[in-house]
């Protein structure tokens, strides 16, 4: 018979006062209305009302509650686990690993949450393809979104396997709507996998853009090992970035020297490189060393000068998805460099007062 919780080491414990019903063998499992009411809500509600209505009548007895649809140990663990409050011993875990499926299901009932979430942890660590469907079916009905998402990301990675359970060919016979659904949410997530897949790639063409502006910029302005400023010497040593100026040289050389610039697609690289760098350069008129900088900046200046139409109609058909590249790299390029100035301004803040060391490091 479960114990109510003791006032003290000395005092002897409280009697039992409800009732559990299981609705197998009519069982009665002696329970504190007291542990019940603080453990469920709805058992809270029950009792009230069955108390309130014992007081009103005046007959002498005890309250009683039915637990339907589970077996008689089923129902015996949820009181145990109810009791125990926590999961600290050994009948505990062995309660929650043996009858994991139907205390989740009483654990929603009766909007027990420390409950739910063990049952879900139980279910979910050992998911197979040959119980998954049903596991979610469960998830589902229990509204549980731990299992919920452990279920689906199984589904997502052993598809194939869970096609040829016998679970996935009796829903598909017996509720074709239910398969549909999972058949969609799969769709969806393979969808936004995809999405976040196309964002990583097209950021990481960005972040190379970037790159390849710092180091035209780099050796436009002090030079590297094949190619320097004008008037200057190109220097002895590699830079730290050399993979990638070591490519822009090579453009720039073969640039320098192609005779057919036009039809030349390598040329066409360059000069694409070229204006993009002046639609990135702030410096002011004649302090660029970059070819063709100035002259870029002209032509757009010229085009935003002229109407609308006008505009339109001299421009070469993809100013709109030009003018997206220079925003994205440009954020790329405000973002990367906020990320190199965060260490300094950290330092910053530690050197200001070592007093406050601990919360001017949190404030940074």
């Amino acid at each position: 018979m479960p114990e109510a919780p003791r006032p003290d080491g000395g005092a002897a414990p409280a009697p039992t006062d409800v009732d559990v019903i299981t609705t197998g063998s009519r069982r009665k499992i002696p329970a504190h209305s007291s542990v019940l009411m603080s453990a469920s809500p709805v058992l809270e509600s029950i009792l009230q009302r069955r108390l309130q209505r014992a007081k009103e009548s005046g007959k002498p007895g005890r309250a009683a509650v039915r637990i339907r649809g589970v077996t008689d140990d089923v129902a015996a663990a949820f009181v145990r686990l109810l009791y125990a409050g926590r999961r600290d011993g050994e009948v505990v875990d062995e309660d929650v690993e043996k009858y994991a499926e139907q205390l989740l299901v009483l654990a929603h009932a009766y909007r027990v949450p420390w409950l739910k979430r063990w049952c879900q942890e139980a279910i979910g660590s050992r998911l197979t393809p040959g119980t998954v469907v049903d596991a979610l079916q469960l998830a589902d009905l229990c509204d549980a979104p731990q299992l919920h998402l452990r279920c689906m990301r199984l589904l997502a990675k052993e598809f194939r396997a869970v096609e040829r359970t016998e679970a996935l060919r009796f829903l598909r016979d017996n509720d074709p709507w239910q398969e549909l659904d999972i058949l969609s949410r799969l769709h969806d997530a393979d969808m936004r996998r995809r999405k976040w897949r196309r964002k990583s790639a097209e950021q990481k063409v960005y972040m190379e853009l970037s790159g390849a502006m710092d180091s035209l910029h780099h050796i436009c302005t002090d030079g590297c090992t094949e190619v320097g400023p004008v008037g200057q010497a190109p220097a002895t040593t590699p830079c730290p970035s050399y993979a990638t100026c070591r490519g822009l040289q090579l453009l720039i050389r073969h640039f320098s020297r192609c005779q057919s610039r036009t039809s030349c697609p390598r040329c066409q690289k360059m000069w694409q490189l070229l204006r993009l760098h002046a639609a990135l350069c702030r410096l002011p008129e004649g302090h660029c060393n970059t070819p063709l900088c100035t002259q870029f900046k002209c032509k757009e200046q010229q085009k935003e000068a002229m109407p609308a139409p006008v505009a339109a109609k001299a421009g070469d058909g993809g100013d709109g998805r030009w003018g997206l590249l220079v925003k994205k790299v440009k954020a790329v390029r405000v973002m990367s460099s906020l990320a190199k100035r965060s260490p300094a301004v950290s330092t910053e803040c530690v050197h200001e007062d070592h007093s406050s060391l601990r919360l001017e490091t949190m404030c940074c």
